[in-house]
């Protein structure tokens, strides 16, 4: 199942174009009307698992302030009027399809806003607060900015508006940050990071495609009988995209850096279609699936843009440099305190599947390591299952500081006979884990 609802979010571009001609089928040959039932659980579906991930801490960070201000200048103070005045142009008979492109316009960053900067070696940390940030700024300016720009000419039920914004924005980012606490509570921040963090953005594209099917399946009748209707549609959303990429390249370009520019273009461009077509499906009852038509549309532009933007980023701000620890470590670590015993550490390795952790000391700091070898040769030899780590002579931990390159790292593991070492921040504290294969996997992801 995994695989395959991967498969559905790494083409995006093909897959929501694919569940909207299966809705539009779907409504043409059936009573779709029932399918409103849907809308309330795909929208929690949609929307609670990226909440998981979200890092609310990165918000109270220091270091980015001009960054971040101009980027939600570009947010908030510009692309709301360029679709407003747009809307105005393409649809002043249509109030309804204006709205949705006004409320495209008006959720800035995604998840995909992070994963993007990723990609084209940006600002981490940065995009990570501009995420957080436009959520919160985009949810509580959505009703203002409907009701002051769109209100003359349709309805706009403010308390309405705020009530789902609370119900399908804010109790399930609530709702994710408790999970996300007790996830790692559980089982750990490195078999968080490593095996169940991946896994929510998956069931929210679950949630993104469901709630794109239902949407074209109550629209399906008029979307048939009038096709070039969607043809009209793409054109301001390409004027939106189009302004928006400019104008915040020839921003980031001149006043910032290249890992900040990167995050600024990728924290303003994209947008958070799903909060966007949740509002609408929700808020704006039987005229929900007009709202929402172009707001699915939209997000066939931005995962493409986005896409061919990684591949001209080295033209525009120049070539990244060269890969260090921080941009391809696991975070987390599975460890064990020296106080444990060897009976805990083969409990860890079997539950973990995973071949060595790292003991530490009552700092926190990495004392050694124990591998799944050491402990099959000290059972053999006769030693207790009950002895502790702290009686055990340990391999020496290979540790590196997090801005060390990835080729200096290469050589050091292949001088000391090592497939692992760990990572330290600037405080000396372990922060995640390199592996052979992790270097491997991001040279191989570089190659495509």
């Amino acid at each position: 199942m995994w695989k395959r609802l991967s498969f559905l979010q790494k083409n995006l571009i093909y897959s929501i174009p694919t569940f909207m001609a299966l809705g539009i089928l779907f409504g043409y040959f059936y009573d779709s009307s029932f399918l409103k039932i849907l809308i309330l659980p795909l929208t929690f579906l949609m929307v609670y698992p990226m909440m998981v991930n979200l890092q609310i801490k990165k918000v109270f960070s220091k270091g980015d302030l001009k960054l971040q201000i101009v980027t939600q200048l570009i947010n908030f103070a510009i692309i709301p009027f360029l679709a407003f005045g747009l809307g105005k142009v393409f649809f002043q008979d249509k109030p309804l399809i204006a709205l949705g492109l006004l409320l495209a316009a008006l959720l800035p960053t995604s998840g995909m806003t992070i994963s993007w900067t990723g990609f084209a070696k940006g600002n981490l940390n940065s995009a990570i607060k501009m995420t957080v940030i436009g959520l919160v700024a985009g949810s509580l300016a959505t009703p203002f900015y409907a009701k002051w720009l769109m209100g003359t000419v349709i309805e706009i039920p403010l308390f309405d508006v705020f009530k789902q914004i609370a119900l399908i924005v804010f109790l399930p980012m609530v709702a994710g940050y408790v999970t996300q606490k007790v996830i790692i509570w559980k089982y750990g921040e490195a078999k968080y990071h490593k095996d169940i963090k991946n896994k929510f953005p998956l069931l929210s594209t679950i949630g993104v495609l469901g709630i794109v099917f239902v949407a074209m399946a109550l629209k399906s009748n008029t979307i048939i009988s009038q096709p070039s209707m969607l043809l009209s549609l793409f054109i301001p959303l390409l004027i939106i995209y189009g302004v928006n990429f400019l104008l915040s390249t020839i921003v980031a370009k001149y006043l910032f850096s290249r890992e900040d520019g990167i995050a600024l273009v990728y924290g303003t461009v994209m947008r958070n279609l799903s909060i966007a077509l949740a509002i609408a499906m929700t808020v704006f009852g039987k005229q929900g699936s007009d709202i929402a038509l172009i707001i699915a549309l939209a997000y066939i532009i931005q995962v493409q843009s986005a896409a061919w933007y990684v591949k001209f980023t080295d033209r525009i701000f120049g070539v990244a440099p060269e890969d260090t620890a921080k941009d391809i470590i696991e975070l987390g670590v599975f460890a064990l305190p020296i106080d444990s015993t060897l009976q805990d550490a083969i409990k860890m390795l079997d539950e973990e599947h995973i071949h060595s952790i790292a003991v530490l000391d009552k700092k926190e700091n990495a004392v050694g390591m124990l591998t799944a070898k050491m402990i099959i040769n000290l059972l053999a030899d006769g030693k207790s299952r009950h002895s502790k780590l702290n009686n055990i002579k340990l391999l020496p931990a290979l540790k590196i500081e997090e801005q060390t390159p990835i080729r200096k790292i290469i050589k050091t593991m292949k001088r000391k006979h090592e497939y692992k070492v760990l990572v330290l921040d600037k405080d000396r504290k372990i922060t995640g884990v390199l592996t052979e294969s992790d270097i491997i996997d991001r040279y191989a992801r570089n190659k495509e």
